[in-house]
Parts: structure tokens; C-alpha cells; sequence
């Protein structure tokens, strides 16, 4: 199978970095010194991570936020040209199909951001244009993500959290949101392919970090944030995955909503809770949850917290799950020792 690669491949392999497949696309897994130090070093500093493989549909016209408001769940009317909004795709049953978020750039443009795998059926659904092969998205994320931006492009790094301005960085444009999928501060940048290199490397010779796939979902994880796929899908609706705070049933009619209005009627039968471990032993992803000897749910997500030094999983159970109760995580003969607990694990940006 041919695999899509990024603009950036041939620098990553020059990195040392591990290649992997992923969703149709080639993409950097680790570099020499390993997930663990990259998580760290996101935790404590700042990483950059290529995440040019995700989607970008552009949409324009003066019907564009009309388009939006049918398509997906949130509400559009919050925010104003220049913010950033996270939203859902749903199917007609209420499953979310995508995540998604939505860069209102100016008063009649949007940058829609699928997942990779979903960037066809965003477009089958909301039209515009795919310009993903036009341009490289570089994702600044950590505490001092700021810092170092700013040492060569300070413009960019003032950007604030959930906003995006249109910038120019050596008489290129350069789109800058404050947005990351890591649970810190940052910065992403979508930038034109004829300086991606350049940034990239800028951002090495100022202390930045690279960082790959095994980071970025461990990251997330600690951050309790939903991967498609995984705590996202079909089956699963917003509000059984704790987030309908990016649902608006009041904004008037978008795909899904009858469902979702019934579910909110009768109520869900399922939730989205964090299990800790008593171990450094990792969880993994469709383990049964165990809770007083009877099978209650399964692992979402799973693997071991650099930070909290023990595993840590994503599972779905029965609403009436209480904090703190005795749970355990089995698959074949491995039992994992852990308790329900509050997502996320590591509360970091607010």
C-alpha cells in the first residue's frame, strides 16, 4: 500500500525518527531520544509536532456559516470572525463521525479541520475546497511553546488561545491559532509548503523539541481529550463522551440534533470516566472494565502517564460508575488494579 507523506518526510527521517502508517499517511512515530522524554519535554518546555496529515476544507461565500450551522453541532453564533471553535459531525443516529475544529478566518472564509481519514466525507457534507496538499500545519505545544515562537516570529507566538489571525512570516501568508490537541498551551501554524522546512527547522535552533505520534497520544490521553476512533464513533454520542458542552440543540437544526434531543430526553446509559492504575503496568485499548466482579464496560484508550507514573485508560461505563470505585482492567490472563477517577488526569491550559 502506497502511503501519503508529508512535506516535511524526508527532514523527519533525516531526525532519525521512526516512520509509521497511519490512517493512509506516513508519519514520524517517535525520534532517537523516545515518546517518554518527547512527552516530558511537552509538559515542561515545547515540542512541534508535523500534523500535516489532518484535513483542511475551505470554505467560502456568503452562505459558508448557513453551511456550518446545518452541518455541525456547536454554535457558530458564540464566537466571531478571528476565534477558533471545536464542533462535531454527527450521522442521523447522533454518532459522532468526526471532531472537529473550525477556524472562522474572516467574515465569509472558514478552514474546516477533520481528522485525516474523514476529510472526504467533510467535503460530501459541507462542500468547499480541499487544500490539505497546499499547505503544512505545524503544531507549537507546551508551557514555553510561546517563548521560543516568539524568538524569530513574535507575532505568531501573541496569537491568544482559541484565536486565529492571518500573519505574514517572510512575505508568506501564515495562518496562526491558538489551538493543540495536548492539554498546554500553544500555537499551530498553517503555513505554505514553500517554508514549512524553514520554520520547522527555526524552531529546532531555538530549543523546540520534535516530537511524533507516540507523544501526541499520550498527551492527549493525560489530557482526558477523545480520539477518534476510540472515544469517538459511531455508537457514541456527544453527550455519552462529556461533551455536549460542544452540542447547541437551541441554534435551530443541524444533522443529528433529533437524536441527540431524545437522548437528552430519556438520558444516556453510558459514560466517559478515567480508570488510574495502582501500577506503572500500561493499559490498553479494549480491556474489559471489571467492577465487583462483573464486566461494566470497556477501555477507549489506554497506556502508561509519564507524568503520574502509572497506567492510566479512558472507559466507558454505567452512569451510576461513582469516583473512587475499585475497578479492574482485564484482557486474557493480564488484571490491572486501578479506581475510577476524574477526567482529566493532567489538568494543565483552562
Amino acid at each position: 500500500m502506497d502511503f501519503k507523506t508529508t512535506f516535511l518526510n524526508n527532514r523527519h527521517r533525516e531526525l532519525g525518527a521512526k516512520m509509521v502508517p497511519f490512517v493512509g499517511w506516513e508519519m514520524p512515530l517517535s525520534y532517537k531520544t523516545g515518546t517518554v522524554a518527547e512527552h516530558l519535554a511537552c509538559r515542561r518546555g515545547a515540542v512541534v509536532f508535523d500534523v500535516s496529515h489532518l484535513g483542511t476544507v475551505r470554505l467560502a461565500g456568503k452562505d459558508s456559516l448557513e453551511i456550518l450551522q446545518r452541518s455541525f453541532t456547536n454554535d457558530l453564533a458564540k464566537i466571531n470572525p478571528g476565534r477558533a471553535q471545536y464542533t462535531h459531525h454527527l450521522d442521523v443516529e447522533g454518532s459522532v463521525v468526526d471532531d472537529i475544529i473550525v477556524w472562522w478566518v474572516s467574515e465569509n472564509r472558514f478552514d474546516v479541520m477533520p481528522n485525516a481519514s474523514n476529510t472526504s466525507s467533510v467535503i460530501n457534507s459541507i462542500g468547499g475546497q480541499d487544500v490539505t496538499a497546499d499547505r503544512s500545519v505545524l503544531a507549537v505545544q507546551g508551557p514555553k511553546a510561546r517563548i521560543f515562537l516568539g524568538r524569530f516570529f513574535p507575532e505568531g507566538a501573541r496569537v491568544p488561545r482559541f484565536r486565529v489571525e492571518e500573519l505574514s512570516y517572510k512575505g508568506y501568508d501564515v495562518l496562526v491559532a491558538g489551538t493543540g490537541y495536548t492539554g498546554e498551551d500553544g500555537i499551530e501554524l498553517a503555513v505554505p509548503n514553500e517554508i514549512a522546512l524553514e520554520i520547522f527547522d527555526e524552531l529546532l535552533e531555538v530549543g523546540v523539541v520534535p516530537a511524533g505520534l507516540g507523544a501526541r497520544d499520550t498527551l492527549r490521553l493525560e489530557a482526558g481529550l477523545p480520539l477518534h476512533g476510540h472515544e469517538l464513533g459511531r455508537g457514541i454520542t456527544p453527550f455519552q463522551a462529556n461533551l455536549g458542552w460542544a452540542v447547541s440543540l437551541t441554534k435551530g437544526d443541524f444533522i443529528g440534533r433529533d437524536a441527540l434531543v431524545a437522548e437528552s430526553q430519556r438520558g444516556i446509559h453510558r459514560k466517559l470516566v478515567g480508570v488510574k492504575g495502582k501500577s506503572r503496568q500500561p493499559m490498553r485499548d479494549g480491556m474489559d472494565l471489571i467492577f465487583k466482579g462483573e464486566v461494566v464496560g470497556k477501555s477507549t484508550s489506554g497506556n502508561y502517564s509519564p507524568i503520574l507514573e502509572v497506567g492510566i485508560a479512558m472507559c466507558f461505563a454505567p452512569v451510576n460508575q461513582s469516583l473512587g470505585d475499585a475497578v479492574e482492567l482485564h484482557s486474557g490472563d493480564r488484571v490491572i488494579q486501578g479506581e475510577i477517577c476524574p477526567l482529566p488526569f493532567v489538568a494543565k491550559v483552562k
